[in-house]
């Protein structure tokens, strides 16, 4: 399938602008990991493109992956989540970064036009954070909240900070007669599906829309572009509250989730703690580790509004020395090095050795 004129101008604009960002990575003092500490054969450009949930940590993956391969340039446009995975299907980068794996029924629809014929997706996890409720009403530090009074303020239903849903669950509080201004995504966007999939699982009576990473116009409420546009509009707001990767909250308050009979902060490790409480989802390939997480979980210690996003490509190349760039920078990725650096740039869980176990078996099959 041939590229419309809009995505190849795309992909260039991309490209050119991103070779900044690469550079300057490549000056960076980031040490090699062990097992990367050789002269590397591999030289070439690798372009992935997606979620932008992913920026910070990407910055950081590519540091350390040109350091330790200084013959490989490596471009990542983060245009968002659902950008990414068409960039990938219609073959403008070799990879993407997406904050949900693609669905059964996109995989079958296909095409895939970076991969072999009949070749199919490698899919998993490669960084995870909590997604943070983010609120600015003047004199008021945190707030503790269930899922269906959450389900209830972003739908529309509960419109003042004093209402007594919110006040039953926060005594002490000074809460004020103040409209509740919700601030949402107003672009494609998997942190809104992430955040919406929590709603519908764990309050469906307050929550009709479903998961969605397009936000309902009927509902109302403050549109932003994007994480920064959301953190934006909620610092800048008065009675605003939205949701936002976690790492950046910045200095703004935010909510605790009741999880069974407690309220539990957003923290990294919380976050780590319900994916690996998770299954992977049915019917999928071999190696598509999408995982279907429990928003409803009771487990201690388990924060369930969390973004699980992935790193995704072909398992059989149409351009071997593709394949071997894609191979060796995701590996870079999931070692412990990598995942440390993103947690240190972007504040993300780092994957569990269990989970590293079953991602180091996809990456394997790449070819």
């Amino acid at each position: 399938m041939k590229l419309s004129t809009l995505i190849k101008t795309a992909a260039i604009g991309s490209i050119a602008a991103l070779a900044l960002t690469s550079c300057a990575a490549n000056e960076s003092s980031a040490k090699p990991s062990d097992d990367t500490s050789t002269t590397s054969s591999l030289s070439g450009e690798l372009i992935g493109a997606g979620a932008s949930s992913q920026g910070s940590a990407q910055e950081a993956w590519i540091s350390g992956f040109q350091t330790a391969n200084e013959q490989v340039t490596v471009n990542y446009d983060p245009t968002g989540s659902g950008a990414g995975r068409e960039t990938f299907q219609k073959g403008a980068s070799a990879f993407a970064g997406s904050d949900r794996a693609f669905t059964v029924e996109e995989i079958e629809a296909g095409p895939f036009e970076s991969c072999a014929a009949d070749s199919d997706i490698v899919e998993f996890p490669a960084y995870i954070s909590p997604i943070a409720l983010i609120f600015n009403v003047e004199g008021v530090d945190s707030l503790k909240l269930d899922a269906s009074t959450v389900a209830k303020i972003f739908s529309g239903k509960i419109t003042k900070w004093n209402d007594p849903a919110i006040a039953s669950q926060n005594s002490g509080a000074t809460l004020p007669d103040q409209n509740i201004v919700p601030v949402h995504r107003s672009d494609k966007s998997g942190t809104t599906e992430n955040f919406t999939d929590y709603l519908a699982a764990a309050a469906p009576a307050d929550w009709a829309a479903g998961a969605i990473e397009e936000w309902p116009t009927d509902l109302g409420g403050e549109a932003a572009q994007g994480t920064s546009g959301v953190v934006e509009a909620v610092t800048n707001g008065v009675g605003t509250i939205g949701y936002a990767d976690a790492s950046r909250a910045g200095d703004l308050s935010t909510v605790e989730i009741k999880v069974g009979d407690k309220y539990v902060a957003y923290s990294p490790e919380a976050a780590a703690a319900i994916v690996d409480a998770s299954p992977l989802e049915e019917g999928r390939s071999t190696h598509d580790l999408a995982i279907k997480i429990d928003r409803t979980s009771t487990t201690d210690g388990t924060y369930p509004i969390v973004l699980v996003s992935y790193l995704i490509g072909c398992q059989n190349y149409k351009d071997a020395a593709q394949a071997d760039l894609v191979k060796a920078y995701f590996n870079y990725i999931v070692s412990t090095e990598g995942q440390d650096q993103a947690a240190e740039a972007a504040g993300s869980a780092p994957i569990s050795d269990n989970l590293r176990s079953k991602v180091q078996v996809a990456i394997d099959a790449i070819k």
